[in-house]
């Protein structure tokens, strides 16, 4: 491994770009346009199973020994020839499109490099490594935020490096997110990349026009928070007794997906909490790995709701971390500490009326 991890940061983005290329025509030619029969058309499905095919045939091209966490398996997709078919189309589609600069063909990308259904199932099958806390892996979600996928809203494809616990490279790709906040009509789609120790970055779909990101300084009274838009994932209310504890007008900016962490990488919001409503739930290393990295590297602080920092050196799950807070440096403390306050007024121990 370089220490610059530069060889890692090229193959991971233009891997990450191919699969949101993919995602891409999945969502229209299958959701948009619902050009498949009824027991065909399993959109999400197809997406999950093609994009981690393209990315993990990638990874086991450029780096052989690395093991990969995935959230997929080929266990279901095997029993099931049609969808296999479909997947297949589509993921050798994705892989045997012109190679664009920086790109090489000894990572099994380009013309004529159509692969067989043996050799993409057991692709997918390659995200069954179970992860830890010593050693180098890498971790994927194909398509992250399902539901935004399927009504054309905010999903993406994130894609992070860990070695010994510690999240070293991030690369989200989010391919119905504007480039510009300003222009929210404008040109769509980018990639946002972090190493660890190097900054982060933004850049076009197509890879053009990278800019630093850093979180902006956004005064206190103007927070708001980004918080997913099924009140299943995170728990609004909770959140709304935060916002009244900072004194913060509550116009939170809901999305599916890691795309959260991107917008508050850039300033697009200024909180992002994310609280579970089911007890025991744990979160898993691929929803959060790639967003961490990219805000710390920004400028922000991301731990759970007791402080904690996160851990990636527990196997599929961030084991008993318990949500997710991430903010700027100097107000994570703040809001911090009003998680607390606010569990402490839903746990009974503080009386509201007195705060």
């Amino acid at each position: 491994m370089s220490t610059s991890l530069s060889i890692e940061k090229q193959v991971a983005i233009f891997a990450v770009r191919r699969a949101c290329l993919l995602t891409s025509s999945v969502f229209n030619k299958l959701v948009k346009n619902e050009t498949l029969t009824k027991e065909d058309k399993s959109p999400v499905t197809v997406g999950d199973y093609a994009a981690q095919a393209v990315v993990n045939t990638i990874l086991k091209r450029a780096f052989p020994h690395d093991p990969i966490v995935g959230e997929e398996d080929a266990d279901d997709l095997k029993r099931d020839p049609i969808l296999t078919k479909r997947v297949v189309e589509l993921a050798n589609e994705a892989l045997q499109s012109d190679l664009v600069l920086g790109e090489m063909p000894e990572w099994g990308i380009g013309p004529g490099q159509e692969k067989s259904t043996e050799d993409l199932l057991s692709a997918i099958d390659q995200g069954n490594h179970l992860g830890g806390h010593n050693g180098r892996f890498w971790t994927l979600d194909p398509i992250d935020g399902t539901k935004g996928f399927l009504r054309g809203g905010q999903y993406a494809v994130c894609l992070a490096l860990i070695v010994d616990a510690n999240v070293k490279l991030g690369v989200i790709g989010c391919p119905n997110l504007p480039c510009n906040p300003s222009d929210p009509d404008g040109e769509k789609g980018c990639i946002f990349v972090a190493v660890h120790g190097q900054g982060a970055q933004q850049m076009s779909l197509s890879g053009a026009n990278p800019t630093p990101v850093v979180i902006p300084e956004i005064p206190s009274g103007s927070l708001n928070f980004l918080e997913s838009v099924e009140a299943a994932h995170s728990d609004h209310s909770f959140n709304e007794r935060v916002s009244n504890i900072l004194s913060i007008s509550r116009t939170p900016t809901r999305m599916d997906s890691q795309a959260k962490y991107c917008c508050l990488a850039r300033g697009d919001g200024g909180v992002y909490l994310r609280m579970p409503t089911k007890a025991g739930y744990k979160e898993k290393i691929w929803d959060h790995a790639p967003g961490t990295v990219l805000i710390e590297e920004a400028g922000g602080t991301v731990t759970d709701s007791r402080g904690l920092p996160l851990n990636f050196g527990l196997g599929k799950t961030l084991g008993e971390n318990y949500g997710v807070i991430a903010a700027r440096r100097d107000i994570h403390g703040k809001v911090l500490d009003a998680v607390q306050q606010a569990k402490a007024i839903e746990e009974g121990e503080i009386d509201q009326a007195k705060i």
